[in-house]
């Protein structure tokens, strides 16, 4: 009988996590630097969300070069982000989780305002993120590795689109930007 007890017991802690160091699957959500491939410099850092089990990706810091503003727009864009401002733009979209693979998506490249098709790679420690832009298969596009950012850098970036943010006293949640 005792035993008996010893073994639902066990059941029971296993099923909880309590007994076992269970971790959690990494994701994508989080602050994301991306490199110019070729200078190895910052370019831009973005920020993914989930939406409900679909990741998007917004610019939320600029590595500008001398004479560039600050103020650039997608002004070659064809869709809904036609002339916004690049800083806030959804630049991946769409993205469905499928362990540690994103696929479905789509990545806009705001220079040219092409859309491409987008899949995304999460290495297993959850610190690099290989992003892919094609067009029709995946063989005919691009890797660019992005490496994540640690919470702290949320402080650096335009606190707009912070999560971690705290609003101010007072201030109607429900009006905040996502």
């Amino acid at each position: 009988m005792r035993m008996r007890y010893l073994v639902i017991a066990a059941m029971l802690l296993s099923a909880t996590g309590i007994g076992g160091a269970q971790t959690a699957e990494p994701t994508a959500t989080g602050l994301w630097q991306a490199t110019d491939p070729d200078t190895g410099q910052p370019s831009g850092w973005f920020l993914f969300r989930d939406h409900d089990g679909v990741y998007d990706g917004t610019i939320v810091k600029m590595f500008l070069k001398p004479g560039e503003s600050p103020d650039i727009v997608c002004d070659k864009c064809k869709d809904d982000r036609r002339d916004k401002p690049w800083l806030g733009l959804d630049i991946v979209r769409g993205m469905r989780r499928d362990g540690l693979t994103y696929k479905d998506g789509t990545i806009l490249d705001p220079r040219n305002g092409s859309v491409y098709s987008a899949m995304m790679t999460l290495k297993p420690d959850g610190q690099t993120l290989v992003v892919r832009g094609y067009l029709g298969i995946s063989l005919l596009g691009q890797d660019r590795i992005w490496t994540r950012l640690p919470d702290s850098a949320f402080a650096q970036i335009d606190q707009r689109f912070n999560p971690l943010r705290k609003p101010p006293p007072g201030a109607r949640t429900d009006t905040l930007r996502r």
